[in-house]
């Protein structure tokens, strides 16, 4: 059976992707469960497979994805002109790296010649300097697939969650709030979780936005005026959301364990039990998009690149999670539809 192609893109060069790569594929089973092609610079490659003296990573250069070849690290040469690597750097040239490995990644996914997309983490400062519009990765990706809805999603196991709003300061978080928005989420979630994670009918918790979910009413009115009837409406569509939950009982109490997904109404309410949780072990992916994508959920680490010290395991979580997504996807597209219709709310897919 052919092995699942992962397309790599190198994030940024003076961060601490290289390492990261390099020290999840010095294990050899990982040749076992895919095909992983790099898109980056293969002079940059062996610079830091000498500086964390990995050198028991092999790889093999190629020209295009559709060369690469079992067992071994491919790389396809993006970037051909004399960047080097400046670690711990924020720089024009490193944003500008980080870009056209993504470009070109894409363009291979669109063509068909890799599966999924695994990137290492980018700088927004270097990304900015590159010219480059969006916040991040999610950002771009939705713009590049012209797409309308996307979440990030982090997962670890059984513990999902995800954001309505992400990147965006903490003072427009209730503005940019609405019923709408938050049924959108809902359907995407529910969708994501039966297709991508194979969960038939998820139980979705939903956090409200205010202390202790307003008390009803008493601290702001956004769980009663939006939050509350977004869920009613979306539980006439059989989808089993339940909420709006204090945030802080809710993961104090531990009663994320009962619930296939969690949204939350903005970052750091997300993230900060995601990675108090799962720190260095989660995975960032982006609900919503034609194509698969994950990322490891840290980001370029400038104060400890170069120094041997990053943790491959977030990484590898991130290839492992898209490659599980791709075989969920296959068998649910591959099943009729009325049957899953029918199926009792505990079933998976793989059931």
């Amino acid at each position: 059976m052919e092995k699942v192609r992962v397309g790599i893109t190198h994030g940024d060069i003076n961060g601490i992707g290289y390492e990261l790569i390099l020290k999840t594929f010095s294990e050899p089973e990982m040749f076992n469960l895919c095909t992983p092609i790099i898109y980056g610079s293969s002079k940059i490659l062996a610079y830091y497979k000498q500086s964390t003296k990995l050198q028991s990573v092999n790889y093999n250069i190629i020209e295009r994805a559709s060369y690469a070849k079992p067992k071994i690290l491919n790389i396809v040469n993006v970037i051909t002109s004399g960047i080097k690597a400046e670690p711990g750097v924020i720089s024009r040239e490193s944003g500008i790296s980080a870009l056209t490995a993504l470009e070109r990644a894409i363009d291979d996914l669109n063509r068909n010649y890799i599966d999924v997309l695994v990137t290492a983490p980018i700088n927004k400062k270097s990304m900015e300097l590159a010219g480059f519009k969006f916040k991040g990765h999610t950002d771009y990706l939705k713009h590049k697939f012209n797409v309308s809805n996307v979440l990030m999603l982090m997962v670890y196991e059984n513990i999902r969650i995800s954001v309505l709003t992400d990147h965006i300061p903490l003072k427009e978080v209730s503005k940019s709030i609405s019923k709408d928005t938050i049924i959108n989420a809902l359907r995407l979630l529910h969708q994501t979780l039966i297709r991508d994670f194979g969960i038939i009918k998820p139980l979705i918790a939903v956090l409200g936005l205010n202390p202790h979910a307003s008390d009803n009413g008493f601290i702001g009115t956004e769980e009663e005026e939006i939050i509350i009837p977004a869920i009613e409406e979306v539980r006439k569509e059989k989808i089993f959301a339940l909420g709006p939950f204090p945030s802080d009982s809710f993961f104090g109490k531990q009663l994320y364990r009962n619930y296939d997904v969690i949204l939350a109404m903005y970052h750091d309410q997300g993230l900060i039990p995601f990675k108090t949780l799962a720190f260095e072990m989660g995975v960032n992916y982006t609900a919503g998009l034609p194509i698969i994508r994950t990322s490891p959920d840290h980001g370029t680490a400038h104060d400890i690149v170069d120094k041997n010290l990053a943790d491959p395991s977030s990484f590898r979580n991130a290839i492992y999670t898209a490659i599980d997504i791709l075989k969920n996807r296959k068998k649910y597209d591959s099943l009729p539809k009325d049957k899953v219709e029918r199926m009792p709310r505990e079933t998976t897919i793989e059931d």
